[in-house]
């Protein structure tokens, strides 16, 4: 009978530390963080971005369901990035303007690198001028991932339980008008343009705080424009002219595409000539020489303004 109860203790004994164990390796998998703030927790080359994420109380956040996309900066991009600021350190930098710089490196939805496509995303970032309309962010894949023209992703594809994280090795700052005319290759000649010799310090004026809407063509554009205007060319006009054309093309507020209506006359920094937009199929300009020029991609946000891309360079008079 002894022996009996012995041997019904002992089998008490095991079942319960069976439990315990189980209970324990049971803790461990709840204890796992498997998400977007948890994988960036448990990366020691990302610690700066987790104090980021957690001053500007969206550790939470990307904690939640999501899906979320996050552009991730390295403790070396942090570094780097703070000694092109005003801010020593993190903690200098005002939380509101840091919430909206983290929010600029996340996009809405899982995107892993091989969904990733030549062009604009939308960011979850906002600024005084943008309203509802969140920044743009321009991914170009020539070679390798690049984005806003100066952060390259360095390790892609770290899936999280709620997203994927892509390791990036710049800080994407908020992006200004002159930063997305820059970063996207179908812009050089308009680039090129505003830089030019005896111009106005556009890239100063451009990197202002506006806000600006500016109606950009395309290098096809210019290319187009360089044969209409043979024999001389683009290289015929003079730099006073040159000038008028580009002010022409830059209006005063964030005026989105969904705020124009047919028939509408925009002012431009070219005072006081205006032009005509045209909505019936298909928005387009007609500018003061009743030339048309189609508008090919509309509400490209910056911090200081909005970006519509047309087909055609627009012409004041002279």
């Amino acid at each position: 009978m002894k022996n009996l109860l012995k041997f019904k203790v002992i089998i008490a004994l095991v079942a319960l530390t069976s439990f315990t164990i189980s209970c324990d390796n049971d803790d461990d998998e709840v204890m796992a963080d498997n998400t977007i703030t948890g994988l960036a927790k448990s990366n020691a080359n990302l610690s700066i971005l987790v104090q980021a994420l957690t001053r500007a109380e969206l550790a939470a956040t990307l904690q939640g369901v999501g899906p979320y996309t996050v552009f991730a900066p390295t403790d070396a991009a942090f570094v780097a990035y703070l000694k092109t600021t005003p801010y020593a350190t993190l903690n200098d930098v005002p939380k509101d303007v840091l919430k909206q710089i983290l929010l600029n490196h996340v996009v809405s939805g899982k995107v892993k690198s091989t969904d990733l496509t030549t062009g604009y995303v939308k960011t979850l970032a906002t600024s005084a001028t943008s309203g509802t309309n969140t920044m743009s962010m321009y991914v170009d894949l020539r070679s390798g991932v690049k984005l806003n023209g100066t952060a390259m992703v360095t390790t892609a594809d770290v899936m999280a339980s709620n997203g994927v994280i892509h390791v990036v090795d710049k800080v994407i700052g908020l992006p200004t008008v002159v930063t997305h005319a820059t970063a996207n290759p179908n812009f050089t000649s308009l680039v090129g343009a505003l830089t030019g010799a005896g111009q106005p310090n556009f890239v100063s004026i451009l990197s202002g705080v506006g806000p600006f809407t500016v109606f950009a063509p395309t290098n096809d554009a210019f290319t187009a424009l360089n044969t209409e205007l043979a024999p001389g060319g683009i290289a015929g006009v003079s730099t006073a002219n040159l000038t008028k054309v580009l002010q022409y093309h830059v209006a005063n507020g964030n005026v989105l595409a969904g705020s124009l209506t047919e028939g509408q006359m925009v002012s431009t920094l070219q005072m006081p000539q205006k032009f005509t937009i045209l909505l019936a199929g298909g928005a387009k300009i007609r500018d003061v020489n009743n030339r048309i020029s189609n508008i090919t991609a509309t509400d490209v946000q910056c911090s200081n303004g909005v970006i519509h891309v047309v087909s055609r360079v627009l012409l004041p008079t002279f």
